[in-house]
């Protein structure tokens, strides 16, 4: 059986773009995943822990024919072998893959949470969700990926990446 999922990326260490643009291409290394959009991707303010690098994120929308805890031990392991190491909650890292929605199933296992329990209060990933499906609607909140990102009245630091390719350079 066939699944849509929207996957979630962001890096703040080293070459961030490069590790972003990596992750992905492992993500669809295998006949088991299929793009079907991708996000621009956007520069962002740290949250949770303040005191370290920005982000590079965005978001891209799969089709898979895994069931969410064997995607996400798929993307822990891509995670894995990009040099993702455990540090302190919200701290730097070279890759984070999170699951932000799966069909429109609600998950809640101590390994597994989707929707993700954030997304709806951060314009980093309601910015890039926009971007790619803005009609999107939340399973568990019952409202539109584009009416959760008009409710965040606060700017949160998020700018779209300006790459090199895109200025045709």
């Amino acid at each position: 059986m066939r699944h849509i999922a929207y996957i979630g990326i962001g890096s703040n260490l080293g070459d961030k773009v490069y590790h972003c643009e990596k992750a992905i291409s492992e993500i669809l290394r295998t006949d088991r995943h299929k793009l079907l959009a991708k996000s621009s991707l956007f520069t962002t303010k740290p949250v949770g822990y303040t005191a370290q690098d920005s982000f590079v994120n965005g978001v891209i929308k799969i089709e898979t024919d895994l069931e969410p805890l064997d995607l996400f031990r798929v993307l822990k392991k891509i995670e894995s072998r990009l040099g993702r190491k455990e540090t302190l909650h919200w701290g730097p890292r070279v890759i984070d893959l999170d699951i932000l929605f799966f069909d429109e199933e609600e998950i809640r296992s101590e390994e597994l949470r989707i929707p993700h329990p954030h997304l709806h209060e951060r314009q980093f990933v309601l910015i890039p969700l926009v971007e790619i499906d803005r009609s999107l609607i939340h399973p568990v909140l019952k409202r539109s990926i584009e009416e959760l990102l008009e409710d965040l009245k606060e700017d949160q630091g998020v700018e779209k990446l300006q790459l090199a390719v895109e200025n045709g350079k």
